[in-house]
């Protein structure tokens, strides 16, 4: 006898099953062995907005099976443009409960983790347990955050991944254990945090491929931690980062790890490649982040 089940709209419906046809259409690219690989992987996600949600639909999609995620807000209208599970059904839900629902509507066998408060030294190392790899969801601003984080994945040797919505595309930086760290990539220590946050953001996309079309920048507001974001940016950020996700997993292609970054942006018709040794200490970096720190003040 089949589960019924409770989708998204309130509709009954019953689950295909699931492991050998659900996810056929991923055979091809994958072979059946690294399908079931997948399947054994769990994947720690903090936040769960724009790009963080769109990764855990994403990666359920592609036959991942156990996930940690975490984020402690509720859904409201001015999450409707570009998180994938804001509607108006949807506000005043916690975003952790709601993503953990539409990714059981995908495969009712997910072994779910959820934090439904902020990750922070209290429940890091929890957060962390026995994942294979740490995908950043958080928010731009959550500066302190990011940080503590990616320091505990260096030192546990959990390979990271974080990619932003810029413009209309995405920028993503990997950290894989024994090579460049995050903090050592962006250089944060003793900085305020308006520039940490510029430091963040020219680090994570040295090319700064976006700036040529942002027509209204009234918009970028660091003092009130706003920023414009478009759907289709985090929906790339989700498409590039699962990509080395499965890279990383499957332990298949050569992957790009700090100081290499990419950034891709199809308003532009460009993909920028870049590499910046010492990252944030590269000479031509320091150039950028001075022009920025201008620009930006």
């Amino acid at each position: 006898m089949r589960t019924a089940l409770i989708s998204i709209d309130g509709c009954m419906s019953t689950p295909p099953h699931h492991t050998t046809e659900a996810f056929s259409r991923n055979l091809g690219w994958l072979t059946p062995a690294e399908q079931a690989v997948l399947r054994t992987k769990r994947i720690a996600i903090a936040g769960l907005g724009g790009v963080g949600g769109s990764h855990l639909l994403t990666l359920t999609r592609l036959g991942v099976e156990r996930f940690t995620i975490a984020d402690p807000d509720i859904f409201e209208p001015v999450n409707l443009n570009r998180q994938v599970g804001a509607y108006v059904s949807t506000f005043g839900q916690r975003k952790v409960e709601v993503l953990a629902r539409m990714a059981r509507d995908i495969n009712p066998d997910l072994d779910l983790r959820t934090f439904d408060t902020a990750i922070d030294g209290g429940n890091l190392v929890e957060f962390l347990r026995d994942a294979d790899l740490y995908l950043d969801g958080l928010d731009y601003f959550a500066v302190a955050a990011r940080r503590a984080v990616f320091a505990a994945c260096a030192e546990l040797a959990i390979p990271s991944v974080t990619a932003a919505p810029l413009g209309m595309g995405a920028a993503m930086l990997v950290f894989l254990p024994g090579k460049m760290t995050f903090e050592a990539y962006f250089r944060l220590q003793g900085r305020t945090e308006h520039e940490q946050l510029v430091r963040f953001l020219v680090g994570l996309s040295p090319a700064m491929l976006q700036l040529r079309y942002l027509v209204y920048p009234q918009a970028v507001d660091f003092a009130r931690q706003r920023g414009p974001s478009t759907p289709m940016a985090c929906e790339i950020c989700a498409g590039m980062a699962a990509t080395q996700v499965l890279k990383i997993l499957l332990c298949r292609g050569k992957v790009l790890a700090a100081p290499w970054g990419q950034q891709f942006d199809p308003y532009r018709n460009r993909y920028a490649k870049t590499w910046r040794p010492w990252g944030n200490a590269n000479p031509l970096q320091r150039l950028v982040l001075a022009s920025a720190l201008r620009l930006l003040r």
